[in-house]
């Protein structure tokens, strides 16, 4: 496998983790967002959407990360992302799609160039654009893991939830939310940077990344 991405895009950070939490070996190959690499023809030919993640398994190029997660779990249903109660699986779903569409879509990295090259939006008004999109989808996420009573986790170890949350609550540091107000937001994500699968995926470990320093960068 090849996963195509950039080391601060939370969609390539979601694929990341799924594939650790997997154990699945993958070949990493950055793709520039600062320079555009993703819009340039060589990349569009194999994704036309012209966006990161690009999972290149099994003989065939995949986008879109939601769809890759759940191609995984079917193809690969050791150490699944989903429950097998259905229910449970509702509730993974419920609560990893709101973010994907409700939070990830408006602070997409076009929408947010596209703010501030067609409508002169300033860097603080892009930040509270952002923050408000966050806290939109993450005050009701809140509310509904505090009904389930969750710990650690949603469930009893981290799934599909997690790997949609941890980027976003990445994100949300990054441009000054303060998670701490959120509490079982702030106990799922210190649960899940304790292990090594999240370490790994974490963009601060990506060779990519230009202030990385381990090995794949030398």
């Amino acid at each position: 496998m090849k996963l195509f991405g950039y080391y601060r895009s939370s969609t390539s950070y979601r694929l990341r983790i799924a594939l650790n939490l997997k154990r699945l070996d993958y070949e990493y190959v950055p793709v520039n967002l600062v320079t555009s690499e993703q819009k340039g023809e060589a990349y569009t030919a194999r994704n036309p959407f012209g966006s990161v993640p690009l999972l290149e398994a099994d003989g065939r190029d995949r986008a879109q990360s939601m769809a890759q997660l759940e191609w995984l779990d079917e193809a690969y249903p050791e150490r699944p992302l989903l429950p097998a109660d259905i229910e449970q699986r509702f509730t993974a779903r419920e609560l990893a799609y709101a973010i994907a569409t409700e939070t990830h879509a408006p602070n997409n990295l076009q929408v947010l160039k596209y703010l501030k090259e067609q409508f002169g939006a300033s860097q603080d008004q892009i930040d509270t654009w952002y923050r408000h999109w966050l806290t939109r989808t993450f005050t009701p996420i809140e509310a509904r893991l505090a009904q389930l009573g969750t710990g650690n986790f949603l469930f009893d170890r981290p799934g599909l939830f997690e790997v949609v949350l941890l980027p976003q609550v990445y994100n949300a540091r990054r441009f000054a939310l303060d998670v701490s107000a959120m509490p079982h937001i702030a106990r799922i994500e210190a649960a899940c940077l304790a292990l090594p699968e999240f370490q790994r995926a974490h963009p601060d470990n990506q060779p990519d990344n230009p202030e990385f320093s381990g090995p794949e960068k030398d």
